[in-house]
C-alpha cells in the first residue's frame, strides 16, 4: 500500500475525488455535501478504487455506481427502494434484467404486485412464463390463466379491462 494522490474538487454542492491510473483507467467518486438521514443525497462511484484495489459501494438516496444502495440506487447490481440495474433488487420498484420489488420489470421478474418480462411472478403477472393470480402468458400458471391453452374469460376481462384503462392513460 502506498499513499494515493487523489486530485480532489470541492464544487458548491459536493466533492470529486478522482485518481488517473498509469495505464489510462480512471478511478472517480462523487459525495454531495448535503445529508439525509445520515446519507450522502448523492454518492456516484466509478472504477477501481486504488486503496482497496476494490470498487466502492455507492451508497445515498441517489445512488450511482457499478454496486448500489439507496431510496434510488443504478448501478450493475443495485438494492433500494427503487432500483435499476441488471440485477435489481426494489422494494417497490425493480427493474433490470433479473429485478424483484412489489412492481417488477425485466427479463426475469419477481413482483409481488405486478411482473412483467420474459419469466415472471406476481399478482398480475405477464411474460413468456408467468405465474399469478392474473396471469397472460404464452404459458401460465395462476388462478386466472389467459396463454395459449387456457382462456379464462375472467382473465380475459381483466386483461382487456386493463388495456382499455392503459389506453385511456396514455391519450392525457
Amino acid at each position: 500500500m502506498q499513499n494515493v494522490e487523489y486530485r480532489i474538487e470541492k464544487t458548491g454542492k459536493g466533492t470529486w475525488r478522482r485518481f488517473m491510473y498509469p495505464n489510462g483507467g480512471c478511478f472517480e467518486e462523487y459525495k454531495s455535501d448535503r445529508i439525509w438521514f445520515g446519507l450522502p443525497l448523492i454518492h456516484y462511484t466509478r472504477g477501481i478504487c486504488p486503496e482497496t484495489g476494490k470498487r466502492v459501494f455507492a451508497c445515498g438516496v441517489i445512488a450511482i455506481g457499478r454496486l448500489a444502495a439507496g431510496v434510488l440506487a443504478v448501478g450493475h447490481a443495485s438494492f433500494g427502494v427503487i432500483a435499476v440495474g441488471q440485477l435489481a433488487v426494489g422494494l417497490l420498484f425493480g427493474l433490470g434484467q433479473a429485478a424483484c420489488g412489489v412492481l417488477s420489470l425485466g427479463q426475469i421478474a419477481l413482483g409481488v404486485l405486478f411482473g412483467l418480462g420474459q419469466i415472471t411472478t406476481g399478482y398480475v403477472s405477464i411474460g413468456q412464463f408467468a405465474i399469478g393470480n392474473y396471469v397472460l402468458a404464452q404459458m401460465g400458471f395462476g388462478r386466472h390463466v389467459w396463454s395459449q391453452e387456457l382462456s379464462d374469460p375472467t382473465a380475459m376481462d381483466f386483461f382487456r379491462s386493463l388495456l382499455a384503462k392503459l389506453q385511456i392513460l396514455l391519450k392525457i
